[in-house]
C-alpha cells in the first residue's frame, strides 16, 4: 500500500470511527468498536476509491491491517480477537473507551496555535467538539499537534496539581492523556 493510499484510508477511518459513523451506515457500540467486516463492506458502499485502477472500491483487510500497524500515532486499534476496530481517542461521538483513571506525570503538555494562546490562557483548555482535552507526556508531540493549526505554542499543564483537586486523568491506548478540562490556573507557556 503506497503512502498516499495509506493517508487516504487513515483519514477515512478517523472521520468515521471518531466523528461520523452514520455517514457510511455503520454504528459504533458503546465502547467505540465496530465489526471489521462491517467496516470494510461500508467502505465499499461509500465508494472509497479502489487501491488500483479497475479494483473494487473501498479497502481490504490487508489495507486495514497496514494502516493500523503503520500509523505513527497509533490512532486505531483492533480488539484482542482482531474482529473489531476502534479509534484510540479523539471522538466527538459519545463512546466510553473504558479507560481506567490513571495518575498522571507531574507535568503534561498541550500544543496549540499561537493565535489561540490568549483565549486558552484566559479560559483554559476545553474539549471543544471532542469528549476530552488531549495532553501529551512529551514536548515534541505537543509541538507537532500545535503546528497543525499554525505557529505552535506549547503549554505546560500542572497535572499533579489538577489531580490533587480531584480531576480525573486517563491514558489512551496510544499514550494520549485525557481529562475533562484544564482551568487556566493550571497552565503556563513552556519554552521549547
Amino acid at each position: 500500500m503506497d503512502e498516499k493510499r495509506t493517508v487516504k484510508v487513515s483519514k477515512f477511518l478517523a472521520r468515521v470511527l471518531r466523528h461520523d459513523p452514520a455517514s457510511i451506515g455503520i454504528t459504533l457500540d458503546a465502547a467505540g468498536w465496530v465489526d471489521v467486516h462491517e467496516l470494510i463492506a461500508a467502505s465499499r458502499r461509500a465508494s472509497l476509491p479502489p487501491a488500483s485502477p479497475g479494483g473494487a472500491p473501498g479497502f481490504s483487510r490487508a489495507d486495514l491491517d497496514h494502516v493500523v500497524a503503520t500509523n505513527n500515532k497509533k490512532r486505531f486499534a483492533f480488539s484482542e480477537d482482531g474482529r473489531r476496530i476502534r479509534a484510540s481517542q479523539g471522538h466527538s461521538v459519545e463512546v466510553d473507551l473504558g479507560l481506567a483513571p490513571a495518575e498522571p506525570p507531574a507535568v503534561l503538555f498541550h500544543g496549540t496555535a499561537s493565535a489561540t494562546l490568549p483565549i486558552v490562557l484566559r479560559e483554559g483548555l476545553k474539549p471543544m467538539s471532542r469528549q476530552d482535552v488531549h495532553l501529551s507526556a512529551d514536548v515534541e508531540t505537543a509541538v507537532r499537534v500545535g503546528a497543525r493549526h499554525g505557529r505552535p505554542v506549547v503549554l505546560a499543564v500542572d497535572a499533579a496539581g489538577l489531580a490533587a483537586t480531584g480531576h480525573v486523568f486517563r491514558v489512551s491506548a496510544n499514550d494520549v492523556w485525557l481529562t475533562d478540562l484544564v482551568p487556566p490556573t493550571h497552565l503556563r507557556p513552556h519554552a521549547h
